[in-house]
């Protein structure tokens, strides 16, 4: 996975809120067994907090001068990208929003953009106030993706993905799919209550993981609207496999094996392991959104 070394990055569409001091009160959701739960349920779920019964309400995070600038000030090119995680996660959410602007424009629309928060321990949204416990997330209400880095180290640790700068990008351009599901007005049918492995809900997260990989499929060939050329140079068959590894190690049957010893698919979220490698790789092979109609 390589980025453009001259690519100019947008460090306007990532708001760095590490270091942050969140204000008053405590997230509903902390560290320990508990926190695990969280993550367990919570890990790519893709909606505000408040659906893990996280808190609601609370001020926006408020990030010390020293740690708000570190984005801004420390990513410039892509060769900052090749070298920092943090910028490489300014380049994904840079070469998503470049293919969505795009994709939105070709079929006469116009895309809204979405801000990714990066934060560490816990942030409040306009979803609730959550901890690094629940995994990335999208927020609908404001319109953001929220990721602490920390996430990725987690995804290897105790996930078991093979991990790798693709395994990031997959995991932020699932989020991004969720953006993109919300401004269709599809990502509320998540929001019945309903488990299993043909719920609602399984089938908003397999449709994210294809939007994922739709991205993809373009990266390398969408053009930045400001240098003309694709943030992101170049993707390796070695990539695609590392996202298709983190796909499945967050699959429900995974999770559940791991941290449970038994597979209960009436309370699947996500979908399989197995599903959610199918679907991402259908984004990927042929490059449609057209073709993300898990709904059917």
């Amino acid at each position: 996975m390589q980025f453009d070394d001259d690519a100019d990055l947008d460090t306007s569409e990532v708001k760095d809120a590490r270091g942050s001091r969140v204000p008053g009160g405590r997230a509903t959701v902390g560290g320990g067994i508990i926190g695990l739960i969280a993550l367990v349920l919570g890990v790519l779920f893709g909606v505000g907090p408040d659906q893990l019964g996280l808190s609601s309400g609370g001020d926006a995070p408020v990030a010390s001068s020293s740690s708000a600038a570190q984005v801004s000030q420390s990513c410039r090119k892509g060769t900052d990208a090749n070298t920092r995680e943090d910028c490489r996660i300014v380049a994904v959410v840079n070469s998503v929003q470049d293919f969505w602007r795009s994709e939105y424009a070709r079929r006469g629309g116009t895309y809204g953009n979405a801000a990714t928060v990066l934060f560490t321990d816990r942030v409040d949204t306009a979803c609730g106030r959550a901890t690094s416990a629940v995994g990335p997330f999208y927020c609908p209400g404001d319109r953001r993706v929220y990721l602490d880095l920390g996430f990725f180290d987690e995804l290897r640790t105790t996930f078991g993905s093979s991990g790798g700068p693709f395994a990031q990008a997959y995991v932020v351009a699932h989020e991004y799919g969720h953006h993109i599901q919300n401004l269709m007005g599809t990502l509320s049918r998540a929001q019945d209550g309903r488990t299993g492995a043909n719920s609602n809900a399984v089938r908003v997260e397999l449709q994210a993981d294809c939007y994922a990989g739709v991205w993809a499929r373009h990266a390398t060939t969408t053009p930045d609207e400001r240098t003309g050329r694709p943030v992101l140079t170049r993707l390796t068959d070695e990539d695609i496999r590392d996202g298709l590894d983190a796909a499945a190690a967050v699959g429900d049957d995974r999770i559940q094996e791991r941290f449970q010893g038994r597979v209960t698919p009436e309370k699947w979220t996500h979908g399989s392991a197995a599903q959610r490698q199918q679907w991402f790789y259908e984004g990927y092979r042929t490059g449609d959104m057209a073709r993300c109609n898990t709904f059917r």
